[in-house]
C-alpha cells in the first residue's frame, strides 16, 4: 500500500508536467498549419510528394505504449485496438511493417512472433523533440523509399485526468489543413522567398515531427493519469483488505480469549467440586 501510494503521488505531480507541456505545444502546430494553409492559397494547390496518396500495399503501423506497467488499462486498449487494424490489413492482402514505441508493446508483438522493423524504446515517461525527430525521420524515410504507402499510428488521446481514449492518428500521407478547421485565422497575403513549393519541402517534414511530438505528450500525459487512477484503485483496496484483515485478526483474538476464559472457569469449578 505504501508503494502504491507513493506511486500515485509521483504520477499525480507529473500529470500536472504533462498537461503543461500538451498545451505549450498546441500554438506551434496550430500556427504551422495556419502557414502551410496559406501557402496552399497562395499557390492555388498544394503539390508534395509527403501528401500524394498511393494504392496501399504495404502498411506501416506505429503503436504507442508505455515501457513501465502499473497503468490500469493503458497499454491493453491501444494494443488489441492496433492488432486489430493489423489483422485487418493482412486480411486485405496487404503487407505490415510494425513500429513500436514503448517496452509494453515490443514486448507484447514479438512474444506474438510480428517482426518488429523499428522500436524505442524510454522515450514516453518524458519525450523530448528529439525523440520525435528521431521516429519522424525513420517514418518519413521509409515512406520515402516506398517501402510503405502509408503510416498510421495506434495511441492514446488526454482527454482528462479521468478520459484518456485510444486512437488512430493518420501519419502519412499528411493531410492538409483546410481553411474550415477550427482555430485557424484568416489566409494572409505572404511574399515568399524561396519559391512556396520549395519552403512547403522544408516546412513538412517539420510539420510531422510536430505531429508526432504532440502524438507523444498526449500518449505521455494519458499514461501518467492512466497509472495515478490504478494506483489510487489498488491503494483503496489494500486499505479496504487491511481493514477486513484486522477485523478478522480481532476476532480471532477474542474467540481465543473466550475459549480461554472457559477453560479456566471450567477448571476452577472442576476444582472446587473435586
Amino acid at each position: 500500500m505504501k508503494i502504491t501510494r507513493a506511486m500515485e503521488l509521483i504520477a499525480t505531480a507529473r500529470i500536472g508536467k504533462a498537461q503543461v507541456r500538451v498545451s505549450q505545444a498546441k500554438p506551434y502546430t496550430e500556427k504551422m498549419n495556419d502557414v502551410i494553409r496559406n501557402i496552399a492559397a497562395a499557390t492555388g494547390t498544394l503539390t508534395h510528394p509527403l501528401l500524394e496518396r498511393r494504392e496501399v500495399t504495404n502498411v506501416g503501423v506505429l503503436i504507442v505504449t508505455s515501457d513501465r506497467g502499473l497503468a490500469g488499462g493503458y497499454n491493453t486498449s491501444v494494443i488489441r485496438f492496433a492488432e486489430a487494424a493489423i489483422l485487418r490489413h493482412q486480411a486485405q492482402g496487404r503487407v505490415v511493417r510494425v513500429y513500436t514505441i514503448g517496452g509494453k508493446a515490443q514486448a507484447y508483438f514479438r512474444y506474438r512472433r510480428y517482426i518488429i522493423d523499428h522500436s524505442w524504446l524510454d522515450v514516453t515517461d518524458t519525450p523530448t523533440y528529439g525523440d520525435a525527430r528521431s521516429i519522424a525521420n525513420v517514418v518519413l524515410d521509409e515512406y520515402a523509399s516506398e517501402r510503405v504507402d502509408a503510416v498510421e499510428a495506434y495511441t492514446t488521446e488526454y482527454v482528462s485526468a479521468l478520459t484518456q481514449n485510444a486512437i488512430f492518428w493518420p501519419v502519412l500521407p499528411i493531410e492538409p489543413p483546410e481553411a474550415e478547421d477550427e482555430g485557424l485565422s484568416e489566409p494572409v497575403g505572404y511574399t515568399f522567398e524561396p519559391s512556396p513549393e520549395e519552403i512547403l519541402g522544408r516546412l513538412l517534414p517539420r510539420y510531422l515531427e510536430g505531429t508526432v511530438f504532440g502524438m507523444l505528450l498526449e500518449a505521455s500525459a494519458s499514461e501518467h493519469a492512466a497509472r495515478r487512477r490504478a494506483m489510487k484503485a489498488a491503494t483503496e483496496n489494500a486499505e479496504e483488505l487491511t481493514r477486513l484483515l484486522t477485523r478478522e485478526v480481532n476476532q480471532a483474538r477474542q474467540a481465543e480469549i473466550t475459549t480461554e476464559i472457559s477453560e479456566i472457569v471450567g477448571g476452577a469449578e472442576a476444582l472446587s467440586h473435586g
